[in-house]
């Protein structure tokens, strides 16, 4: 479980690191055991005030492509001393005139066992043209839990951080270190599925 003082100490350190003129503003730093994603707001592209859907669509695509390579070397520097320091791997995306596009991420691959009537579950979401595999099925499902259970997913998160705080007081507590893995190579191989560049 991270807590939110460990996700407090990972955003101040990408805030305070980060070069001031990347960003227009930090958007969201989030995290959990194998991740960190850092987005970013970046300037909406200058259009003429009658420009269509299809033109303001291209012009922010071209907006995010830019933006993308010319702060690389940047941005890889950055990820190398957070991925040294916090034991994770470093994703990034970008906010741009509403709409958010993320250039790396892990992808990690979950075990889990099933009886037949939740499998019956996923076959089904699969025949229907929902999902393209079992696992493709089960990543939709938790996706559709994330967006309806957001508040009680809140509450659960914050009670097991009281719990982990009246541990943390006990006689044997030991100091918290948000380093819990070995860092892998800087190109982020061997670790969940990325798109080459971070």
């Amino acid at each position: 479980m991270i807590t939110t003082e460990q996700r407090e100490k990972v955003r101040g350190w990408f805030a305070g690191r980060l070069p001031d003129d990347l960003f227009e503003e930090l958007v969201e730093v989030a995290l959990d055991r194998e991740e960190i994603t850092v987005i970013g707001r970046i300037p909406a592209p200058r259009l003429a005030g009658d420009a269509g859907p299809a033109e303001q669509e291209a012009a922010v695509e071209g907006r995010v492509r830019e933006f993308r390579e010319r702060t690389r070397e940047d941005r890889m520097a950055v990820a190398r001393e957070a991925e040294h320091r916090f034991g994770r791997k470093v994703s990034w995306g970008v906010e741009c005139a509403g709409r958010r596009a993320l250039f790396t991420h892990v992808a990690a691959p979950v075990m889990t066992r099933l009886r037949q009537p939740e499998r019956q579950v996923l076959d089904t979401l699969i025949a229907g043209g929902v999902a393209r595999s079992r696992s493709d099925a089960l990543a939709w499902c938790v996706r559709l839990v994330q967006q309806h259970t957001d508040d009680w997913l809140g509450e659960l998160r914050a009670s097991l951080e009281h719990v982990q705080r009246v541990r943390a007081q006990g006689p044997d507590a030991q100091p918290e270190d948000t380093h819990e893995e070995e860092t892998h190579d800087e190109n982020g191989r061997g670790q969940g599925t990325r798109d080459g560049e971070g």
